[in-house]
């Protein structure tokens, strides 16, 4: 945290307690909703909503997919009126949008035809209509390079990532400068260390200018850090609040710190249990198996016909030294100009035994997901080369199962029929029964046996996650790749899919490999955690060997004494990276 931050704090101890301890204030709240109700249709989305922020307080909401956390937002900005109940502002009620109240959205439309600079001042001209042209100039430049785009000012939002157009979000809001800032997951598409930067910097202005923010987030990590209060809403529908977690930690506070913290470890622990226990609730009973998965071999194995085992690798086998082998592999790519060159990863070198499961983490532009897809065979490799089983790995193949952070699959097509597809190409020896049983077998395994005659186009985007895993497992392949799998996702969601993947690696032991930039996620599925170095000529930085009991649930890892050890160590990592940077 910047030095204006601790500055602000330690001069003023009176305005520091109020903002670390809101509840002591009795003044009259800043925003109060009342047995706040609201449906869509027949669909109950929020029922009897009770919530009080007092001005300075800064509250974390952690919603879930279908939670109602976005109705819940549009609420407080007037965007949408609720069905019974009182939404109100310094006891008045709110009926409509204004600008003391800056909203943004995960997904929020930039006009396309104008700069970023030109979308950011469309806010500042609107309400700081007294000010002269360079003052509003001004203004908004010093919102844009707050949050790292000075280097794209004259860019149009056709020309930037999802992550730099979430960021111009963010500056227009701030630059309104509001009494209350509305944030629905503003930072989730974000890399780790912009994601932290923008935290950092959220927090200034907080702090500084003494904002009332409300904070949506999938992140309890991101919500112990910044806030107040973390707040649970409950999946709808009906969906309700559950209990208020003070976090009674002083600011300002360090990430790295955090993590030596007890009070930090244990309101992570009673967060995380609360959510797992809704998540357990929400899902239900497990469906039993009801498929019995055939004796069949794909066609992606050297030796098929030998093999006994359709389930899991021969026993003989696992543990197999050199099965997967990275030799000195690099990957150079033109310069835009044409001109020159600039090698992105150089001499990535390492060796996995088979039915190993490696997680690479570092931050973006490090390379990971470009080592993943030179693997995979979709990208050529500039130096070195990769041998899988014996094999040089040249172009892809379906003895390699990938899963990209976006599935990719025919939203004509049902859960089945995308599954189907591969299985019919790896396994032309099997009988058509056989081949349906497979599909099957791996659908329910991911909690889709409910579903499998669904459309794609008609699944959320954790069950569309779940058909890619269940495709990924059902060609049996040698070897298992995934980009980011669950990065998109909302906590409740990711954390169960973590589970289906951790429990049907477990029946099957496939070598596999995951990009994450999730310390935690990587900790809980590897056997070994690859580390690297910042791009470009990004390398192999360190490497971390998981000595944790398998198999694994998140209850066990944050109950182990060794998982902070992990976790500072990777963390540390990442942050000498950062200072690198």
């Amino acid at each position: 945290m910047s030095a204006v931050v601790k500055l602000k704090f330690a001069s003023s101890p009176e305005s520091s307690h109020n903002l670390m301890n809101p509840s002591n204030d009795e003044t009259q709240p800043l925003v109060e909703l009342k047995n706040v109700c609201k449906s869509y249709g027949s669909s109950s989305i929020l029922k009897n909503i009770n919530l009080t922020v007092k001005e300075g307080e800064f509250i974390a909401i952690v919603g879930f997919s279908g939670s109602g956390k976005t109705t819940l937002i549009s609420l407080i900005a007037g965007l949408i009126q609720a069905d019974s109940g009182e939404v109100l502002k310094q006891g008045q009620a709110i009926t409509a949008p204004a600008p003391d109240r800056g909203v943004v959205f995960q997904n929020y439309s930039l006009m396309p035809w104008l700069t970023v600079y030109e979308n950011v001042l469309l806010a500042v001209d609107a309400i700081f209509k007294d000010w002269t042209a360079a003052q509003r100039k001004a203004h908004a430049e010093h919102y844009i390079n707050m949050v790292s785009l000075g280097h794209a000012l004259t860019k149009k939002p056709a020309e930037l990532s999802g992550g730099m157009r979430q960021r111009v979000n963010v500056a227009r809001a701030l630059a309104a400068n509001p009494d209350i800032l509305l944030l629905d997951e503003p930072l989730s598409a974000l890399d780790a260390l912009t994601r932290g930067n923008l935290q950092d910097e959220i927090l200034q202005i907080w702090a500084q200018e003494k904002k009332t923010v409300i904070l949506i987030t999938n992140d309890v990590d991101e919500a112990i850090y910044m806030a107040d209060r973390v707040i649970p809403l409950n999946p709808g529908p009906d969906a309700t609040f559950g209990p208020d977690f003070h976090i009674n930690i002083d600011r300002p506070r360090d990430r790295t710190a955090l993590n030596h913290n007890e009070e930090f470890k244990k309101l992570r622990a009673e967060i995380t249990r609360y959510l797992m226990a809704i998540g357990m609730e929400k899902a239900g009973e497990t469906i039993k198996d009801k498929i019995v998965l055939p004796n069949v071999k794909p066609n992606t194995s050297n030796d098929w016909q030998q093999d006994q085992s359709a389930l899991k690798p021969k026993t003989s086998d696992l543990g197999k030294p050199r099965y997967l082998e990275f030799s000195q592999l690099s990957k150079v790519y033109p310069t835009p100009d044409g001109n020159s060159t600039v090698k992105v990863v150089d001499g990535f070198d390492m060796m996995l035994k088979k039915g190993e499961f490696i997680s690479i983490i570092g931050h973006s532009g490090c390379g990971k997901s470009t080592v993943l897809s030179m693997t995979a065979g979709l990208t050529e490799i500039s130096e070195g080369g990769i041998i899988l089983d014996n094999r040089e790995v040249d172009i892809a193949g379906p003895d390699r199962g990938v899963v990209f952070q976006a599935p990719s699959l025919f939203p004509w097509m049902t859960a089945f029929e995308n599954v189907m597809l591969g299985v019919n190409r790896v396994y032309p020896h099997a009988s058509k029964s056989e081949r349906e049983d497979i599909v099957e077998y791996y659908l329910t395994r991911v909690g889709l046996a409910e579903s499998l005659r669904k459309k794609a186009g008609e699944l959320s985007n954790g069950m569309r996650q779940r058909v890619g895993i269940a495709r990924a497992f059902a060609l049996s392949p040698k070897l298992l790749l995934l980009d980011e799998p669950f990065g998109m996702l909302d906590s409740l969601t990711r954390w169960e899919l973590q589970e289906v993947l951790m429990e049907v690696w477990e029946r099957t032991h496939v070598t596999a490999i995951m990009v994450t930039h999730d310390v935690d996620e990587a900790i809980l599925l590897a056997d070994r955690v690859v580390m690297m170095t910042n791009g470009p000529m990004a390398k192999i930085g360190k490497i971390e060997e998981i000595h944790l009991p398998r198999p694994r649930t998140r209850k066990s890892l944050l109950e182990h004494p060794d998982y902070y050890k992990y976790r500072e160590s990777l963390l540390t990592f990442l942050a000498e990276c950062d200072k690198a940077h």
